[in-house]
């Protein structure tokens, strides 16, 4: 059985009776038409030739569909020249018309056929009613049965289901092998000629299958993310380093603890100002230390919560130049006692030098102002500024700063790599000094922790860009801070609280006699 449509079958008025009438006049003997004489009901024959048989074309058989619609043909011409010739009035226009007039005009016509509505559409093509046939072959012999049928106004399609005959089992309806109904969030890709056949592609991650349209995937908005075979875009969640996470806890009571101790050990150097142990740290210059790290700690809190302008301008900058400020009082105060033991007796000249022109003070300055300058430049040319980032994950907006990737951060760590390389430097080459100034053990600790803390946040940095970088980040800098802390500040506050006696200038005078004895036997 095979389905199709053909317009639905109407008789021509009268053509059956002139098919009969000349199937007749066929077989009759010939016989001449006399002029002035009927030659059918309805129609003078004023010309009429004999009926001959050599005249007589041979009757064949028609379809009376395909006759019906040459007859409709011939009535829609007939009336679109009807209107281009404007007989409406009983007289019609000599004027010259041409075909495509008269094409223009047919598509324009509409009127009543026998009860049948002839009219176009706006492409052209005639609305015409349909039926849905089914042609049966049972040998050489053939039949068609109507199913069906469909209506142009009003717009309409009737089927008979009972009328159809399908060739399986128990009549059942057979399954379409050229594509299957598509699952949720598949596409129908066109793979042949016929839009009924297709293959069934899922929708990329990003996007969705919207149900107007069945043959594009749509992409999802830039807030929005979508898995592969969405029907629907989810919106993306926006992740920082928010106040209330147990990690942001953690380092946010370490930082505040880290302040707290810095503020305790001013106040513990301001009373004991005067002590030998405070002179021997530097003095007043150790105020200037805690006080840059005091800094670089209170940076630190920029890291926590949604990144804003002026977070991102300060937290970097302002830790790095605090750090600077540190390391370069302790590669002075580590210079300074090698200048003293070592070299006031060998080079007194370079040694007055120093002490005159206020050498330690004017290398702290030149240090920090070098390290100001790249912290402006950074902040004028690579600006740090809270951004969006889309790219790394398909469902997340990380909040960030742009400030680590830039070269103004690089120049800063680097310019911090070199003042602590020097302070290493200076404190190793005081490893022999007396005992109370000898800080080159826990000098050493300390930058070798600076060390570490830094190159464990660039090697997460390279393999990890979520949402807790900046906590590494964060934690790299506490790091350095609680080293050059530690390292420097807490043996001398175990000495002032804990062993009084270390604190006396006979203790340190003996220490003093005790390596000048050990020069001397050398």
């Amino acid at each position: 059985m095979v389905l199709g449509v053909a317009i639905q079958k109407r008789t021509v008025p009268r053509l059956k009776a002139f098919e009969e009438a000349y199937a007749r006049a066929d077989k009759e003997a010939p016989r001449p038409c006399h002029k002035g004489s009927w030659c059918s009901s309805n129609q003078l024959c004023r010309e009429c030739q004999a009926f001959m048989a050599h005249t007589m074309p041979k009757l064949k058989a028609f379809s009376m569909s395909s006759a019906y619609n040459a007859y409709r043909a011939v009535y829609a011409v007939a009336h679109g020249l009807h209107q281009l010739l404007g007989c409406a009035s009983g007289a019609c226009s000599r004027g010259r018309v041409y075909p495509w007039q008269l094409l223009e005009q047919i598509h324009k016509v509409h009127f009543l056929l026998h009860k049948d509505t002839v009219a176009f559409n706006d492409n052209g093509d005639p609305l015409s009613s349909y039926n849905i046939i089914a042609w049966d072959w049972n040998g050489p012999k053939w039949t068609f049965t109507v199913l069906g049928s469909s209506t142009w106004s009003p717009v309409q399609l009737n089927i008979n289901e009972t009328k159809i005959q399908w060739h399986g089992k128990d009549n059942q309806v057979p399954k379409s092998v050229c594509s299957s109904d598509c699952l949720e969030g598949h596409q129908r890709v066109v793979t042949g000629f016929h839009h009924c056949c297709f293959e069934r592609v899922p929708c990329g991650a990003g996007t969705f299958l919207n149900k107007s349209d069945l043959y594009r995937c749509q992409p999802c908005g830039k807030e929005e993310w979508a898995p592969e075979g969405s029907q629907t875009c989810f919106p993306r969640t926006v992740v920082f380093l928010a106040l209330h996470e147990h990690t942001s806890w953690v380092l946010l009571a370490a930082n505040t603890l880290l302040l707290l101790l810095l503020l305790g050990t001013a106040g513990l150097f301001a009373w004991h100002l005067d002590t030998p142990v405070v002179r021997s740290a530097g003095g007043r210059l150790c105020f200037l230390m805690l006080g840059s790290l005091a800094a670089g700690s209170g940076s630190l809190y920029g890291f926590f919560g949604e990144p804003t302008r002026p977070a991102c301008l300060l937290r970097q900058a302002l830790f790095a130049l605090g750090f600077t400020i540190f390391l370069s009082c302790l590669t002075v105060r580590s210079f300074q006692l090698i200048i003293i033991f070592k070299f006031s007796t060998k080079v007194p000249t370079f040694y007055h030098a120093w002490v005159q022109n206020h050498g330690a003070g004017l290398f702290v300055m030149i240090s920090s102002v070098a390290q100001l300058l790249i912290c402006l430049t950074w902040l004028v040319v690579w600006t740090p500024l809270p951004t969006r980032e889309y790219q790394r994950f398909p469902h997340l907006v990380m909040l960030e700063c742009t400030e680590t990737n830039s070269l103004g951060f690089i120049l800063a760590f680097l310019y911090n790599g070199l003042l602590s390389i020097s302070a290493f430097a200076c404190s190793y080459l005081g490893k022999d000094l007396p005992e109370n100034y000898n800080e080159a053990k826990c000098v050493t600790f300390s930058l070798l922790f600076n060390f570490v803390s830094w190159i464990a946040f660039f090697t997460t940095a390279s393999v990890y860009d979520g949402k807790y970088l900046p906590a590494a980040n964060m934690m790299a800098g506490l790091s350095s801070l609680s080293s050059g802390f530690g390292g420097y500040f807490l043996p001398k506050c175990y000495v002032i609280l804990y062993r009084p006696d270390l604190n006396s200038t006979e203790h340190f005078q003996a220490s003093i006699q005790d390596y000048t004895r050990r020069c001397g036997s050398t």
